[in-house]
């Protein structure tokens, strides 16, 4: 475990814009937002500030972190584009996509940001606190969710505070994140094949490649994963998850979707609605703080009424399964 520290909440002004930028260039852990969700920093050039990041997430050091750049010309000193990862990169960064791609021979991130592999993961978020950030450190800033490893992912500076206070540097708090669940992670390999679903639809994807997305390569007993996400068991609230429920259960909790409730909501401990209106992006901005909310409730469970796979239903759907793996 780190060593307790003073974490300071800034404002996402150009004073706490210098103070970010500084903490990091100096190995320090600034939390700040991305379109997604907000990130917990580190230099990614840095191999014992990344160590900092994995502790304070008591994040599994096989685990890879994705590098966050300004633009695409960064991430060419980072990654070996190919044609269609370059296709990718054009029509979708800024933006929630992360590409995992061939390091160059002088790949800057520690290779403990890259869990040893001979990949690197790579993102240009569209959100203007983290480029200011990113432009004016000028290195690559690895950034996985700014939560405890396993935890529910934060989408304020509030929920960043709660999970990590006294275990990181600073906050950097630029209000809520407007898409709510992490990038889609496509590995531009052997072929574009889906790593994790996301914040950009598999359909947004596809229909820019001209052809469909291969699925996620198994991987290795043992094996680093190729990218963040990819673990059985992770997005996880301490309260136990029950999918696709057709009613609720005494002492449960409810995650309800859409205009309608299903039976024994009344008597639900407490009740939250990702979409009254069964719109899967509000339901993505929702998800992770509506599973904190309900994680709070003191319930025996949290039953999770059944979600459209459509669109970014997928990627929410993905989250769930994840949270309720077994662990």
């Amino acid at each position: 475990m780190t060593a307790p520290v003073v974490t300071r909440v800034v404002g996402a002004d150009d004073a706490g814009i210098a103070d970010a930028v500084s903490r990091l260039a100096g190995g320090g852990l600034v939390a700040f937002p991305t379109e997604t969700v907000y990130g917990l920093g580190a230099d990614a050039s840095n191999g014992e500030a990344v160590a900092r990041l994995y502790a304070a997430k008591g994040r599994p050091s096989f685990n890879p972190l994705i590098a966050h750049v300004p633009d695409l010309a960064a991430a060419r000193a980072l990654a070996e584009f190919t044609a269609e990862a370059a296709r990718l990169a054009q029509a979708f960064w800024p933006g929630p996509l992360t590409l995992v791609l061939r390091k160059t021979p002088r790949c800057p991130v520690a290779d403990l940001a890259t869990a040893g592999l001979d990949t690197v993961a790579a993102r240009v978020p569209d959100h203007p606190v983290a480029q200011k950030i990113l432009a004016a450190l000028g290195r690559p800033v690895v950034a996985p969710s700014a939560n405890r490893s396993g935890h529910v992912s934060p989408t304020t500076a509030a929920h960043v505070l709660a999970d990590l206070g006294g275990r990181i540097d600073l906050i950097v708090d630029g209000g809520a994140t407007p898409v709510g669940v992490e990038s889609t992670i496509v590995a531009c390999l052997d072929g574009p094949a889906l790593l994790r679903p996301g914040g950009l639809s598999r359909a947004t994807i596809e229909h820019a490649l001209g052809r469909p997305l291969a699925a996620a390569p198994a991987n290795a007993p043992g094996a680093a994963p190729l990218a963040p996400g990819m673990l059985a068991s992770h997005y996880a609230p301490r309260t136990p998850l029950r999918l696709n429920a057709e009613n609720v259960e005494p002492g449960e909790a409810l995650l309800a979707f859409g205009p309608g409730f299903v039976g024994g909501a009344d008597k639900a401990v407490r009740v939250l609605n990702l979409s009254p209106r069964g719109d899967v992006i509000e339901a993505a901005a929702n998800l992770f703080s509506h599973l904190r909310l309900l994680d709070a409730a003191g319930a025996t469970a949290i039953a999770v009424m059944p979600i459209p796979h459509d669109d970014l239903g997928e990627a929410i759907n993905d989250r769930l399964r994840r949270a309720a793996a077994p662990r």
